[in-house]
Parts: C-alpha cells; structure tokens; sequence
C-alpha cells in the first residue's frame, strides 16, 4: 500500500495519542482536590503516578519478551476501549462508594495505565512503519499532538472545574472517558502497516555496538522522562502551594503554558528540526536550569517562568531519543520500542514519586519549619522546593549522557562508513 492508502492509519493514530493525554494530564489537575476532598496526602498521589507508569512499564516489558503471543493489530484496535473503561472506574468509584475513594482512583489508574502503555509501545511503530517522505516529522508530529492534547485537557478542565466546582469532577473524567471510543472506531475503520517485531540480523560486531547504543538510549529516555514527567506531574501543586498563585491561573498559566511549550518545541523540530543529538542536549542544559532556578529563586514570577520553559526544554527529550535511535539504528522493530517505552515509563514512574516522597519528609522535618520562618514560608513550601531540586539531578546527568552517546555515534558513523568504502575497494578490485 501507498501512503495514501494510510492516510486514515496516521490520522487514527494521531487522535489516539491525542486522547490519550488525559489519562496523564488529568489526575495532576485533581491531585488538590483529592487531598482537600479525601484527605489523601501527597505521597499516596506519588503512588497514583507510580502505579501509572510501572503498569505502562509491565506493558512495555510483556511486549519486549513475550511480543510473538500477541496479534498486535487486534491490540492496537481494542485499546481505547481500555481507556475509556479505567477512566469511568476512576470517576464512579468515588461518586458512589466514597469511603473507597483511593481504590477506585488506584483501580481506574491500572486499567487506563494497560492502554496507556500499549499506546507507547504501538502507535510510534505504525507510524515509523508508513511510508513516508519525511518520518523524522511525522514522528514529531505524534509525539507533538500528546502536548496539544494537554493544552485541551487542561483548558476545558480548568474551564470545567471553574464553572461546575472541583466536586463535580467525576462527570469530567466521565466526558473525557467517551473521546476514546472515537479513536477505537477509527482504528477498526483503518487498514493497518506490516508492523517489524525484531531488529534485523548483522554481524557480532554490529550486534555489539547495537546494544550499546539501545543502552545509551534507554537510560536517555529515562532521563528524558524523568524531567518532563516530573514537571508535568507536579507544575499545578507546586504553582498553587509553594508559590501561591491560584488554582484555576496555576493550571493556565503554569501546567496549560508548559503543555504549549512542549508541542511547541516538537511542531518546530518537526517542520525545522536537524542534528536531534544536539537539540536534546541542550534541552537537558536548559531544564537543568529551569528546576535550579524554579527551586530556589524567591520570586514567584521568575520561579514561574522557570516551570514552564522546562517545556520547551523537555519537549524533544522523549521523541528525540526515538528519532535518533532510528536515525542511527534503523529497522529496529517493535522491541526495540517497547524497550524504549520501558525505560521511559520506569523514568515517570520513580522520579515524580520520587519527588512527591521529598515534599513530604522535608515538610515534616524541624529544620524545614525552622528555614521557612527565617524565608517566611510554610515547611510544605520548603518541601516543595526541595522537591524540585532533587528533580534537577535527572536532567543534569543526562547532560554527560548526551555527550557520551554523541561521541559513541560519531564514531560509530565514522567505522561504518570506512566499512562500506572498504566493501567498496573490495568490489572494484575484484
């Protein structure tokens, strides 16, 4: 088939990535509401973004080792009903039994997890396997509609919430949980590519450097994860509880402008991009700055500043690692992606938890109490300021990561055109 015979494929998947946003976006618009409604501390919200990410993590690694038991088209059409059936366990739970409120946000938060993860693995291979002029911008393009997804998501909440009252948030999940059922008509409606399972087969030595370089970009994806998920799983609380800026302008000005930021940062590298390595690394050296100064500065227009630019730092982060891992190591297939999922997802998983246990035990601390009456801020303050902190040691070791894996490929480039020259005398001579 053509590429015109796909055009429904990619359209398909392209609202599938952008409806998928709300099973990420949505919770840490909520995370104040459920601590102010259910009494639920921020530790146990950590534990629904880890819950979150280690399901998409046991997804992303069933696929990896077990991907020859599963027919992946049937999959790739049966997950959005998967979505919209966690979404409304997450919303009915706690409408109808709210002593069980947790449970109910924990079960809803594995199920769409499960589809979730098998967006990740699935929908970057389709499209990388369409045929395409250009795949470097179609993959940008994808990864760039999650972004215009949490705009949406985050403005008609935001919206929603502002108007209805945060107690009426079940019929918000409610709403967002039919977009999907949209998507999974679309996917039955759409032929789908011949989709690569493994890598193709080269010599030892090409093997070797092969996963060497897989190394090298799962622990940059994770990194790459690490930074970005943290910021847009914390940027709400953090604007409305250590800088005290309203709720409805924190989730506009702060997580709706990150979001922006970051499918800005993709729509351009999809439309001007070159030199991927480059672009992530400093991507990295700006969103080390961005949490530095977010953490520490004491004024709340800069430090605001600061959490929304991590969007454009972070926005090719995630894709780029994707891009490059093609760019240099192409005809990877399936597992290779699913691996890359993984590293992404564990990355989301840890970090923002990560996070959300610093904020907590720094809170309770007496020398946070004692800091914050010297700085005239509460402990929770200090605590989140802590928390940003810590998320600055991710981005600044994927610094030297980026270096080392744009010094491998180079070399790397380097041996593989002197073997095809040498192929070349070969051939001459004989």
């Amino acid at each position: 088939m053509t590429s015109a015979d796909y055009r429904r494929t990619k359209r398909a998947c392209y609202f599938s990535y952008f409806s998928m946003t709300s099973v990420f976006c949505l919770p840490p618009l909520l995370f104040a509401t459920f601590r102010e409604s259910y009494g639920i501390s921020f530790t146990l919200l950590g534990t629904l973004v880890l819950v979150n990410f280690l399901t998409q993590l046991g997804i992303d690694l069933v696929f990896t080792f077990f991907h020859k038991h599963f027919n992946l088209k049937i999959v790739v059409r049966v997950m959005p009903l998967l979505t919209s059936v966690g979404l409304f366990i997450y919303a009915l739970i706690p409408m109808f039994l709210p002593q069980y409120a947790y449970v109910g946000l924990l079960c809803g938060t594995v199920v769409f997890s499960v589809s979730a993860g098998l967006s990740e693995v699935l929908l970057s291979p389709i499209i990388a396997a369409i045929p395409s002029k250009n795949p470097e911008r179609d993959m940008s393009l994808l990864h760039s509609l999650y972004a215009v997804g949490l705009v949406w998501v985050i403005l008609v909440s935001t919206l929603f919430l502002r108007i209805f009252s945060t107690e009426n948030w079940m019929y918000l999940t409610i709403f967002w949980a039919v977009l999907p059922i949209v998507c999974f008509a679309l996917f039955a409606l759409s032929p789908m590519p011949q989709i690569q399972i493994s890598h193709e087969k080269g010599s030892s030595e090409q093997a070797k450097r092969r996963v060497f370089g897989l190394a090298l970009c799962l622990v940059c994806i994770f990194l790459g994860s690490a930074t970005e998920n943290s910021m847009t799983n914390w940027i709400s609380v953090y604007m409305e509880s250590a800088l005290g800026i309203p709720k409805v302008w924190g989730d506009v000005l702060g997580m709706a402008v990150f979001a922006v930021l970051l499918g800005l940062g993709r729509m351009l590298y999809a439309k001007y991009g070159r030199n991927i390595s480059l672009i992530m690394l400093l991507g990295m050296i700006g969103a080390t700055v961005c949490y530095v100064v977010a953490g520490i500065s004491p004024n709340f227009v800069v430090a605001m500043i600061a959490c929304v630019l991590t969007g454009l730092c972070t926005s090719m982060l995630w894709p780029g690692t994707l891009i490059l891992m093609e760019e240099k190591m192409p005809r990877l297939g399936v597992v290779a992606y699913a691996m890359m999922a993984a590293g992404g997802d564990f990355g989301a998983a840890v970090v923002p938890q990560l996070v959300g246990g610093v904020v907590d035990s720094v809170s309770a601390s007496g020398w946070a109490a004692e800091l914050g009456q010297t700085l005239s801020l509460t402990s929770e303050q200090i605590g989140m300021k802590a928390g940003m902190l810590t998320a600055a040691i991710f981005p600044l070791i994927g610094i030297f990561v980026l270096l080392a894996m744009r010094k491998f490929f180079k070399k790397t480039d380097a041996g593989q055109s002197l073997c095809e020259l040498s192929k070349e005398d070969e051939n001459l001579s004989e």
